[in-house]
């Protein structure tokens, strides 16, 4: 499912049609379903989310699904984002032709956190489960969010734009805002978010940033066992102060070219300040050589690793 998603073209795989798949997957498990659409998150508050996306003829949304067992009112919450950027041409900050070629996979870690819901909910598994997917297009046109903008978010911070094409951080913040409210038992946001964590791990190992170390170091273990590498990185807060801005809470880029996917990492924990459990995972989403059962194309990181991980901590009805 994450793979087919993946490598579906962005003419094909766009906001529409990556909230129909959520609504599908919805349907087929009698979850309960909800989007915002265009203007509408600027009315709920969520206008880093509308913000990114409202230069793409195709309307920005946030999707949002609820599930639980039945009988599962009070079992623990637990709550999966994932970035939804259909294609991503850096914005005003635009790419280049070959830092484009590969943008239909920016909506990975949407696609893994869909996936692993699927299974999670067929499996039944003994939690609250939630999803939440930003899913935008970041385009260029006359009303296109600009390098030095100030976005106002749902968590009542202001984010100075340093740069249009670290646009995951800006949609993920708004959701990983409303996730956070609830104080879910284990929030785990996934993101193809930063080319440091490919520089640093290269494509098979996504890059794996936690508040609990504990935690941390169990996905870990089970997601080495599974064959499904998960790296654990730093949280390293003496960085923190160079995310600051002179005009806003804070900038969405550091001006350093050191430790990107950190950077990443710790402009999104700004947002999440009431759950105690907290996973950020940075992948790639992508396998770029040929291996036994692994072509070339979409690669779902992670959910393998990542589901063993949730059935052993909360079990299956």
């Amino acid at each position: 499912m994450a793979r087919d998603l993946i490598n579906t073209p962005a003419n094909d795989m766009g906001p529409a049609e990556l909230a129909a798949a959520a609504r599908q997957l919805a349907e087929r498990h009698q979850a309960d379903y909800q989007e915002w659409v265009g203007e509408e998150l600027l009315a709920a508050q969520f206008p880093a989310i509308h913000a990114v996306g409202r230069a793409s003829a195709a309307a920005p949304r946030l999707l949002d699904i609820h599930w639980s067992p039945r009988g599962g009112a009070a079992l623990p919450r637990l709550t999966l984002v994932g970035k939804g950027v259909c294609f991503d041409s850096g914005g005003l900050d635009i790419k280049p032709s070959s830092g484009m070629a590969l943008m239909k996979k920016d909506m990975g870690g949407a696609a893994v956190a869909l996936s692993l819901a699927n299974m999670l909910m067929r499996a039944k598994l003994r939690a609250r489960l939630r999803v939440l997917i930003p899913a935008v297009e970041n385009s260029v046109a006359g009303n296109a969010y600009r390098p030095g903008d100030i976005l106002p978010t749902r968590k009542g911070l202001t984010v100075e734009v340093g740069n249009t094409d670290a646009e995951g951080r800006l949609v993920l913040c708004d959701a990983l805002a409303l996730a956070d409210g609830e104080r879910p038992d284990l929030l785990i946001d996934f993101a193809t978010l930063t080319g440091a964590a490919r520089v640093a791990l290269g494509p098979e190992l996504p890059a794996l940033f936690g508040s609990d170390e504990t935690i941390v170091g169990e996905l870990a273990r089970i997601a080495a066992a599974e064959h499904d590498p998960l790296w654990p990185m730093p949280l390293w807060a003496g960085y923190d102060d160079e995310l600051g801005s002179k005009v806003a809470d804070l900038n969405n880029v550091a001006a350093s070219g050191f430790a990107g996917a950190i950077f990443g990492a710790l402009f999104l924990k700004r947002f999440v300040t009431e759950t105690p459990n907290w996973l950020h995972i940075d992948l790639y989403a992508w396998n770029p050589k040929e291996r036994p059962g692994r072509g070339v194309g979409a690669e779902a990181n992670a959910v393998r690793g990542v589901y063993r991980y949730l059935v052993e901590r909360y079990g299956c009805v």
